[in-house]
């Protein structure tokens, strides 16, 4: 007695599916499970085996062989249960094989037959919908993000004995079916504080409005107490909301990584992730003996916020320089190489020395050996990728017991928001999303300077002795505050305000002699 039953499998964000075959024979009693096998899959047998007594369908005493295909994938994760279960009970007649056809099953069983939520079934529901498959079952915890593929009958089901009822036509279940676009628009303000809240700091400001306007990498310098964090925990609050299509690409990590919440189903805020100074290599962009989105790929499309960055490890610091620039991992391992996205937003903040105080001489008592070496652990090709550069002077009382308000989240959002449209009509042709994804063959296409702007960023270029990177970061700036300026040809004001954003990353702490 043969049967085979559809599931799916991640090979990293790559969805494939799995085709879960049962055969029972005469012979010697057994189990044998075959396909390339973890550890959680290898257990499936006892977990199957005992689920399916406890509901009174008892394993009839025959040489049973489950094979997972293809063979020459690994099988990783717990989602093989249910498939496992539904192939034996149809090889034993109790489920008539019309009712699995063309239908995906995916869950972990208890031992009791309660189906359990899996990761990974957002891109594995994807995938099949893609082939052409328009039914699935899972469990009644992954519902919600299953549910918002359109064209798929999402069935939840809570436990074995009712999913076998469905199948026998004996209970009716209603496919469920989530709008994106309504979730979307109900979702909250991000409620990390409004910017209004930030005492001064208005150059501040203009630069995380910039930044976000541009999607640019910017760097917050000042000493203790000066609002940094604050600004930083804000600036997800004035990014545009997400698409549906971003909306499914970040879920889809967090489902992979398995951190997607039971009763919201999707990601609906751009993402917003704080690393400690601590966090390791590996950790921050992804990996292990099974890999995994690590911390930059949980960030994409969202920011990723670094405080106190020279107290990161050098070797840390430099893993971010290949995704920086490719807008993705790559994670390569014995059983392959693994891909993850990593289009983030990095906002780093740093005191300008180890005490915090430089170059204030009456509260700083840091030596320039011990400057340098504070900062040497932020190498030059970070510092190279890093677009804007501002710092943030320190406070003063009368900005503090001040009664007005400074620019609020609103107001700046607006002057985001308005700085992507004129984007998004500049960049329809082509795949460019905004400013900062520009190459170097775009910035000949979208930033033509005049005569006077050329001889200015010559100059510019000289005196401060940049690298070719730092030349198209300052031009795709440029690009971004005439944006916000509501300009269509960058001018020498937009040349000079990029710059001055630009020059605290070649002059100040950065040169000190």
């Amino acid at each position: 007695m043969f049967s085979t039953i559809l599931s799916g499998g991640v090979f990293g964000m790559q969805s494939y599916p799995v085709q879960v075959e049962v055969d029972m024979s005469k012979g010697l009693p057994c189990f044998t499970m075959v396909g390339n096998l973890g550890g959680e899959v290898k257990e499936s047998a006892e977990r199957v085996r005992t689920a399916l007594k406890n509901i009174g369908m008892y394993l009839p005493p025959m040489h049973i062989t489950v094979n997972l295909s293809p063979a020459d994938m690994r099988k990783e994760g717990t989602g093989y249960d249910l498939p496992i279960a539904v192939a034996l009970l149809v090889s034993m007649g109790a489920i008539d094989r019309e009712a699995i056809e063309k239908v995906l099953f995916l869950g972990e069983l208890g031992l009791n037959g309660e189906v359990k939520p899996v990761k990974g079934v957002l891109p594995i529901i994807r995938k099949a919908k893609e082939e052409k498959i328009k039914r699935c079952i899972i469990s009644l915890g992954n519902v919600k993000e299953a549910g918002t593929i359109q064209g798929m009958d999402v069935i939840g089901v809570a436990s074995l004995q009712q999913m076998i009822a469905f199948l026998q036509k004996k209970e009716t279940i209603e496919a469920v079916t989530i709008s994106v676009e309504e979730m979307l628009a109900k979702e909250k303000q991000n409620n990390n504080g409004d910017f209004e809240e930030v005492a001064g700091q208005e150059g501040v400001k203009r630069a995380a409005v910039l930044a976000a306007a541009g999607f640019h990498n910017l760097l917050i310098t000042g000493p203790p107490g000066a609002g940094k964090t604050m600004i930083a925990k804000r600036i997800p609050g004035i990014l545009p909301p997400l698409s549906v299509e971003e909306c499914l690409e970040v879920s889809s990590i967090y489902s992979v990584a398995g951190l997607l919440k039971e009763g919201k189903g999707l990601i609906t805020q751009r993402p917003y992730l704080h690393p400690h100074h601590t966090v390791s290599a590996q950790a921050l962009t992804g990996g292990g003996k099974v890999p995994r989105p690590g911390i930059i790929s949980l960030s994409h499309r969202g920011v990723l916020f670094l405080d106190e960055l020279p107290e990161f490890k050098r070797q840390t610091l430099d893993a971010l320089r290949q995704p920086i620039e490719d807008r993705k991992v790559q994670i390569a391992r014995s059983s392959g190489s693994f891909e993850y996205p990593a289009d983030f937003m990095l906002v780093a903040a740093m005191n300008p020395c180890p005490c915090g105080y430089y170059p204030d001489k009456n509260k700083c008592r840091c030596t320039p050996f011990e400057r340098h070496r504070y900062l040497s652990h932020i190498s030059g090709p970070i510092l190279d990728r890093i677009d804007i550069c501002i710092q943030a002077s320190k406070i003063d009382i009368s900005q503090l017991q001040s009664r007005q308000r400074g620019m609020s989240s609103a107001k700046m959002k607006s002057m985001v928001m308005a700085a992507r449209e004129r984007q998004k009509y500049r960049f329809r042709y082509s795949k460019i999303r905004f400013n900062a994804d520009m190459s170097v063959s775009d910035l000949k296409d979208y930033c033509i300077l005049g005569t006077k702007e050329e001889k200015m960023l010559e100059q510019m270029f000289r005196s401060m002795d940049l690298s070719g990177r730092a030349y198209h970061r300052l031009l795709k700036t440029a690009r971004t505050i005439a944006d916000i300026e509501e300009c269509e040809q960058i001018n020498e004001y937009h040349l000079s305000e990029a710059v001055c954003f630009f020059g605290g990353m070649k002059g100040g702490v950065f040169n000190e002699k």
